[in-house]
């Protein structure tokens, strides 16, 4: 998104968005997702706008922005690193992976680096539940991921 872009600019083209995906089949997750592809984040103002355009509430709104976990309030970092959080990826060693991820990066789920390089995500299953732990960067997945691995994929994200 053009940080630099008005308030107008903002409403006119979630406006948009919204019209053109609104006569959808469950049109709300497409739409936020839209959105989010088109302002890295779902802004607050947007809510209102999807709420009144679908006959929702804006608590409907915010409920389904908040239930899932990939949408976010905030612009995300250039890179993302999302570790799994689901069962499987728990019993081969997921929850000190993540303690890790936190260590490395300085930060905690839901947050990014202060230099803007990376933001950390939990994710509840990226489909290699047989390759556990997983975790995805920039939507390159990587199975078996150890602290040396784990290390490698903060380094790079890091450049």
């Amino acid at each position: 998104m053009n940080m630099r872009m008005s308030a107008g600019g903002l409403t006119e083209r979630s406006l948009e968005i919204i019209r053109e995906l609104k006569d959808l089949e469950g049109p709300m997750l497409p739409i936020l997702h839209a959105i989010q592809d088109e302002f890295g984040h779902v802004p607050e103002e947007v809510k209102p706008l999807i709420a009144s355009e679908l006959n929702l509430s804006r608590a409907e709104v915010h409920g389904v922005v908040t239930f899932y976990h990939d949408f976010r309030a905030a612009p995300a970092g250039r890179h993302v690193l999302k570790l799994c959080r689901a069962e499987a990826c728990q019993a081969m060693g997921s929850d000190q992976l993540g303690d890790r991820a936190r260590q490395f990066l300085g930060i905690d789920f839901h947050q990014t680096t202060l230099d803007g390089a990376v933001t950390l995500e939990p994710v509840f299953c990226l489909g290699l539940c047989a390759c556990a732990p997983a975790a995805m960067l920039d939507g390159e997945v990587y199975g078996r991921v150890d602290e040396h691995c784990l290390s490698d994929i903060v380094a790079e994200a890091r450049r």
